[in-house]
């Protein structure tokens, strides 16, 4: 493979990751290409879940949704994307999305420089070939993306995750939490209950309401409780458990919104999950709670962040499985607590610099 030729690269595709949590571990990718071509027009193409991930990007100069639901579904909404694509006249196409459909894409919009892993049986279709070795696949998924980057002999700028809240969405958020009369002298904690790729993943609902009580009996907190609106009722269900310190969000705020008031909080409280990864890029002091996941591959990167966890309580973990496979979830089980809250106090014992 060719190094790159860096002065013929004007516009620049990246294809973003799937899911919030993936997308946020992708940040420091795209400040590396954006240090590596800081004349060029960078275009990021992502599903519309994941694009409030990158607003406010200042390493990104213009976002487009793939409507895989919408006017992009089927083959038929692919070519027509890919259409839309080439008349852009982009020069290289950076796949952070490993599937076969994404390097597709990139052909068929005659994109000239295509990079990516050689996943998925698209080798062919890539002019930019990078394997992905053993060590990469074993490391931390920051690292896996920054791997792409270094196997095409681009130079490395750093780890740091990019998730801007500007000041009109941070006063956004305080006026809203004022209207529900918390100000902003209170001990402020959120929580994170539910988890997108299954229930093997979450912590148990009732020890969570535990937790919210007695943080709201000996700290006087208030607890915040996000989530989407499949979790409604789980939300519902933790916060009338609580009591009247805790509120609600779940399925209630769109995800800038939850970002803007994760951003106000102590403290977070949280099941691995995309939210987890939120609360790391916008270095707020967290309990992570982690069960059937491998946090060496995907727990939170702040400093400010505590792993809670019981190694060796289950000889299946980390079985990375969305429902138990032996059906007593005893890798969530085993965290009590207990635990959480030595961990929480620990936490709030420690001075913090939040930036």
């Amino acid at each position: 493979m060719m190094p790159i030729r860096y002065a013929d690269v004007q516009r620049i595709l990246i294809r973003s990751a799937n899911w919030v949590g993936d997308a946020i571990m992708t940040t420091p990718a795209v400040h590396t290409v954006r240090r590596t071509f800081p004349r060029a027009h960078i275009t990021l193409l992502a599903k519309p879940w994941v694009f409030p991930v990158f607003e406010n990007n200042p390493d990104i100069d213009e976002l487009m949704i793939y409507e895989t639901d919408g006017r992009h579904a089927g083959w038929v909404g692919l070519w027509g994307l890919a259409k839309d694509l080439k008349r852009r006249r982009f020069d290289l196409a950076i796949l952070l999305q490993n599937a076969f459909e994404a390097a597709l894409l990139a052909f068929w919009a005659r994109i000239p420089k295509r990079l990516g892993f050689t996943t998925d049986a698209r080798t062919v279709l890539l002019t930019e070939r990078i394997r992905s070795w053993r060590l990469l696949q074993q490391g931390h998924l920051i690292d896996y993306y920054l791997g792409l980057l270094s196997g095409a002999g681009l130079t490395l700028h750093g780890r740091q995750l990019v998730l801007v809240i500007n000041d009109k969405e941070g006063a956004a958020a305080r006026r809203l939490l004022q209207s529900m009369g918390i100000d902003g002298n209170q001990l402020l904690i959120g929580f994170n209950p539910g988890a997108t790729y299954g229930n093997a993943k979450r912590w148990l609902p009732e020890r969570f309401a535990e937790l919210g009580r007695r943080l709201s009996r000996e700290f006087e907190a208030r607890v915040l409780i996000f989530g989407s609106a499949v979790e409604a009722q789980l939300g519902r269900q933790i916060a009338a458990e609580i009591g009247l310190g805790a509120v609600n969000f779940c399925g209630q705020t769109p995800l800038r919104q939850a970002m803007s008031l994760i951003g106000q909080c102590d403290l977070f409280v949280t099941n691995d999950s995309g939210l987890m990864h939120v609360a790391a890029a916008l270095n707020v002091p967290q309990a992570a709670i982690i069960g059937p996941t491998d946090p060496v591959a995907t727990g939170p990167s702040n400093r400010v962040s505590r792993l809670v966890q019981v190694p060796g309580a289950c000889s299946l973990s980390p079985c990375l499985r969305p429902e138990c496979p032996i059906l007593d979830h005893r890798c969530m089980t085993a965290v009590s607590v207990e635990m959480v809250m030595a961990e929480v106090i620990s936490l709030l014992e420690q001075p913090q610099e939040r930036s």
